[in-house]
């Protein structure tokens, strides 16, 4: 054998005995895992879900890190900037895909970061505050229109998905809703509730708690198919709103340079939570698809979305400030 091809396989007999041990030796301490939005929202529920799996299979305590506003710029930028070892990472949305591709940062969502997994995916419903007369999506339509100026809708952000979609909703109808943005969808329920503010797209995990309790109506599904959590509840597309979808995915993110091997090894950890029956029971109740995903899926995956978006914005006619 060539003395060049020896060392090219040395070399990467090398670099594949380093990542097994960078994997193997980790952790050796607690990991943080960033929530950007307030406690009671989707991340946070996922987070808190999850964490407790993978402290069971990895020997050390997951620490949740709730840092929310800015539709989560803090905690992105908290996590470009950490350590990039492994132990600090944080969970993201489809929100951080699409501010980031519709505004200017102090980072690049897909230069800065390393993708882990896609963790879940989940509609979104269309709820309302109880107060309102409108039971359905075209009579919430007619109202808004008849109404102009008096249907505030909540979102955990600008450029968040529920600002995207409903905003695509308003342009699909030609109806003007009024956003009203808050540091997480869990921060908004008690001025949706009271009434305050009239209405919201948002997770069914996040969502169902109060419409079993009665205290908010759900009046459509963004899936392509009726959600088995509310099934009496139709799709948008079925309430008359032509190829209306919208997914709510959760994934989670390191900073860039974190080492390939316990990258693999944090997927592993999260996928084998994933399939923990009651952890798939869980999520299934609210109607949310555990998914598990490797780095390099969810990485095209992100980038999928990023493309996906940015057309819904110019549709929408909402800015973009790259």
């Amino acid at each position: 054998m060539p003395s060049i091809l020896r060392g090219l396989v040395a070399a990467l007999v090398l670099c594949a005995s380093t990542t097994a041990a960078l994997a193997q030796n980790f952790p050796t301490r607690p990991l943080r895992v960033i929530v950007p939005t307030v406690p009671g929202g989707g991340l946070d529920f996922v987070a808190r879900l999850i964490g407790p799996k993978l402290t069971e299979s990895m020997g050390q305590t997951v620490v949740v890190d709730n840092r929310p506003g800015a539709s989560g710029v803090i905690g992105l930028e908290i996590t470009a900037r950490a350590t990039p070892d492994g132990y600090n990472l944080m969970v993201i949305s489809a929100t951080h895909v699409i501010y980031t591709t519709l505004n200017r940062t102090k980072f690049d969502l897909f230069r800065d970061f390393a993708p882990i997994s896609q963790v879940t995916a989940a509609d979104y419903v269309l709820v309302v505050t109880p107060s309102l007369s409108p039971r359905t999506v075209r009579e919430l339509i007619a109202y808004a229109k008849a109404n102009p100026g008096k249907m505030n809708y909540a979102s955990s952000g600008v450029a968040s998905l529920q600002h995207l979609a409903t905003e695509y909703l308003g342009a699909i109808e030609r109806v003007q809703f009024t956003h009203v943005p808050y540091k997480g969808v869990g921060a908004a329920v008690p001025d949706l509730v009271s009434g305050r503010i009239q209405m919201t797209m948002s997770s069914i995990t996040s969502m169902n708690p109060h419409v079993r309790a009665k205290r908010l109506r759900p009046l459509a599904v963004t899936g392509a198919a009726r959600s088995p959590v509310l099934p009496g509840i139709p799709t948008m597309i079925e309430a008359g709103v032509k190829d209306f979808m919208v997914t709510q995915w959760i994934g989670v993110i390191a900073p860039a340079g974190t080492p390939r091997g316990r990258i693999e090894r944090l997927h592993q950890e999260f996928a084998r939570a994933l399939k923990q029956p009651d952890v798939a029971t869980r999520l299934a109740r609210d109607g949310t698809d555990a998914v598990g995903s490797s780095p390099g899926a969810f990485a095209a995956f992100m980038r999928e979305e990023s493309a996906k978006w940015l057309k819904v914005a110019k549709q929408a006619k909402i800015p973009v400030r790259k």
